[in-house]
């Protein structure tokens, strides 16, 4: 049985108000102004895209959804670059990550195709805004636990991408105002699933470009480049379906792969592929005579 000092310690060290105080310490020292205006700035776009959705404007609303993806992949960057990291840095982007990433996009594909599904249209939009929150929460808490070159799930930025990069190719190819397509409808709950399941995703944050790369990166690179200049709809939603495609697939082949170099358990050993005879030339191993 514990004594009354064990008791008051413990107690004393789940205290809230002494987390509450601590961390109100740690912001007397001041945040990282550069980093989180880019997270800032990313959050604007995003609720810009909500502006936009409500008062109908779709392709506009995909597009400040793209450029909230550029300033969210340009805060985490600049925080790299500047040694400016912080745990405020974190959850703010997180925060901000949940809104232009996960409400708008969710929103827009509400009323841009999911409101005449009734209960099932707005029900695919709260899950991909549920799930998109449940993927950031759970890379919060295992960010020092995963390997850094796999994202495991989906990452809510691609799936945001996935989202509005349809809903420009439409509008590229002149289907303006809002659509039903029973496809849209199973892309959101695709995505949803993605993005809380355990399908590794490769991550491009060790890709350093400060680097020597074979001349035929920096050509495709170019070539990439000049194709999104002129293609825009068509390159986003290229890049994306890809990204969201290749988890699966290589989950898939490594899947089998592991099953094919694995042995049946109770299979003799003499059977497995691969093993060869042990038994003198010119003897045979003699057959199960139910086998002939």
């Amino acid at each position: 049985m514990a004594t009354g000092g064990t008791m008051n310690r413990r107690f004393r060290s789940r205290d809230p108000n002494r987390t509450s105080r601590f961390h109100r310490e740690n912001l007397r020292k001041g945040v990282y102004v550069l980093p989180n205006l880019f997270t800032s700035a990313s959050l604007l776009a995003g609720f810009y895209s909500i502006v936009a959705t409500l008062n109908g404007d779709f392709a506009r609303a995909a597009w400040a959804v793209i450029v909230s993806m550029f300033c969210d992949g340009a805060d985490g960057r600049v925080a790299r670059m500047t040694r400016t990291t912080s745990r405020f840095g974190v959850e703010y982007d997180s925060l901000a990550d949940l809104v232009a990433f996960g409400v708008a996009p969710g929103l827009l594909a509400y009323q841009w195709a999911l409101c005449p599904y009734g209960k099932w249209g707005w029900s695919a939009a709260f899950l991909f805004v549920v799930c998109g929150a449940l993927r950031l929460a759970r890379y919060n808490v295992q960010i020092d636990n995963i390997e850094s070159v796999t994202f495991n799930g989906l990452p809510i930025p691609v799936a945001a991408s996935m989202v509005v990069s349809t809903v420009l190719l439409f509008y590229k190819f002149e289907q303006t105002g809002p659509v039903k397509h029973v496809a849209v409808l199973l892309l959101i709950f695709v995505l949803a699933l993605l993005m809380v399941s355990n399908i590794k995703f490769v991550s491009f944050k060790q890709m350093e470009l400060r680097r020597r790369k074979p001349f035929t990166v920096f050509l495709g690179m170019i070539l990439l480049g000049v194709f999104l200049v002129n293609e825009p709809q068509i390159g986003l939603f290229s890049l994306s379906a890809i990204y969201v495609l290749h988890g699966p697939i290589r989950s898939l082949i490594l899947w089998r792969k592991n099953a094919g170099t694995q042995v049946e358990p109770g299979v003799p050993e003499h059977t497995a592929p691969g093993h060869r005879s042990t038994h003198p030339a010119g003897h045979s191993t003699p057959q199960d005579p139910a086998a002939r």
